[in-house]
């Protein structure tokens, strides 16, 4: 069995797609996942499964149009491995997309040219980690740009939040 972190775009946002934590982790543990545990309300879940797809088994059990990223354990440890920035820099102002595939050099070169502001972009993998130095709230870069100019699903989460996921499936690590 494998341990996954699921990361569900656009659920408990500015209240649309409410689903209640309770309700997310009956619903994959009604899909067959197990040891199902949740983090935050923003749709973070770690699990264990042995077959198929876990994202598609999560989107099709929820009850809404959710698109969900899932990452092994060993690749969210990868993901920590290659943060390209500083450990002094503000944790709750980086922040990781996690995308369907890694991107093609053009659909970068189109999302960094969209860049109006002071953020820092790196790609990596199925991954970017964009530095936010005014704070995401503030920025004209967002979740919305980031899946246009890549013409896939994207979901974001922090530093924090992805440290805590990652503290999450640690112990499936031994460590």
């Amino acid at each position: 069995m494998t341990t996954y972190a699921a990361f569900i775009r656009g659920i408990n946002v500015g209240g649309n797609n409410q689903i209640r934590m309770a309700d997310l982790k009956s619903t994959c543990e009604s899909a067959g996942l197990a040891n199902v545990r949740t983090l935050l309300q923003s749709g973070n879940v770690v699990f264990d499964c042995k077959r198929g797809d876990p994202a598609a088994i999560i989107e099709k059990a929820i009850p809404m149009d959710v698109r969900v990223i899932a990452r092994t354990a060993y690749e969210l440890r990868d993901v920590i491995a290659r943060n390209p920035f500083d450990e002094d820099r503000n944790p709750s102002l980086l922040i990781v997309f996690f995308l369907e595939k890694a991107p093609s050099k053009e659909a970068l070169a189109a999302l960094k040219a969209a860049m109006q502001g002071p953020e820092e972009l790196h790609a990596s993998g199925r991954e970017l980690f964009v530095y936010y130095p005014d704070g995401m709230g503030k920025s004209k870069f967002t979740n919305v740009i980031v899946e246009r100019k890549l013409g896939m699903a994207a979901t974001a989460r922090n530093w924090n939040t992805v440290m805590k996921v990652v503290g999450m499936v640690s112990g499936e690590l031994g460590g």
